[in-house]
């Protein structure tokens, strides 16, 4: 398999980038780690007319902490972000989720941003960064605008960066030592994209939750809170009977997609199997960093 033919630019600088994003628009396509850009390249299932290569932007690569968020510029790789100490420390769920991220070679080419920016609702990722209520900075013409998760996933494969823009940041709130998180997903192999799977973060108090998020990937067209799920478990302990009708609860909400890989029966009962998993590791969390 042949990509298609196209013009390569590589800029040195966030300006250059953005000075040739608005000379071709959307004929244009970043290349970032390219672990989703090649393969749809190959299968002429992209046809971009430039490619701009993001590698050599030196200040798109960094992990930094600034006003209690850990800041990832969007070319940092995800195995650098996967081995980082500060990260494990301040966000760990961001560890635990990359983990199950494809495989090692896969997370040493690819990047923060360009998983978050290709919006794979099967991906890890995007549902760590609704879980942790992540910010996403985008530079274009305007100049800087930063959105929520829920104003940046738009749809499946879609996101709210506009053809002159590019994702220069992703803002990851840091996690206090009450906070128990856990990430949990099923695939048909190691490494595959997940069939379902479930980010969660716990605050345990006196045996109760006082407070829960959860996002899960998989089952729907973006990365989907389970507000439903967050609003039941207020002020209820994390035990057997708890979780039974988190279980229930979850699966009764969800919707998703029937395709080869599973049916939607399969994803709606596999995801509140790993919600109710999920949240009984992060609430185990939560009370062991609490002590």
């Amino acid at each position: 398999m042949k990509p298609p033919a196209f013009a390569y630019c590589a800029p040195d600088t966030e300006e250059e980038v953005l000075s040739l994003l608005h000379e071709y628009g959307a004929d244009a396509k970043l290349l970032a780690g390219g672990q989703s850009l090649m393969p749809l390249l190959n299968l002429r299932l992209a046809r971009p007319a430039v490619l701009i290569d993001l590698n050599r932007v030196r200040t798109l690569q960094y992990i930094t902490v600034a006003d209690g968020h850990v800041r990832v510029g969007a070319m940092t790789r995800q195995r650098t972000c996967e081995r980082s100490a500060l990260i494990a420390d301040r966000i760990p769920l961001l560890t635990d989720a990359l983990r199950w991220a494809g495989h090692p070679q896969i997370r040493t080419r690819g990047t923060v941003g360009g998983s978050l920016a290709h919006a794979d609702p099967a991906a890890e990722l995007p549902a760590a960064a609704a879980v942790l209520g992540a910010s996403f900075a985008i530079v274009g013409p305007q100049g800087t605008r930063v959105l929520p998760p829920e104003e940046f996933f738009v749809t499946y494969l879609t996101t709210a960066v506009g053809p002159e823009e590019l994702l220069r940041e992703v803002q990851f709130p840091a996690m206090s030592a009450e906070m128990g998180g856990a990430f949990l997903e099923v695939s048909r192999r190691q490494g595959d994209f997940a069939l379902a799977g479930v980010a969660a973060v716990v605050i345990v108090r006196s045996g109760q939750i006082a407070q829960a998020r959860i996002a899960l990937t998989g089952v729907g067209a973006t990365p989907i809170r389970a507000v439903e799920a967050e609003d039941f478990l207020a002020s209820r302990r994390p035990d057997d009977r708890t979780l039974d009708e988190l279980r229930a609860l979850v699966s009764a909400h969800l919707s998703p997609p029937s395709d080869i890989h599973a049916t939607a029966e399969y994803r709606r009962h596999a995801a509140g199997v790993l919600v109710a998993r999920a949240v009984r590791s992060a609430a185990q969390r939560a009370e062991r960093g609490a002590s």
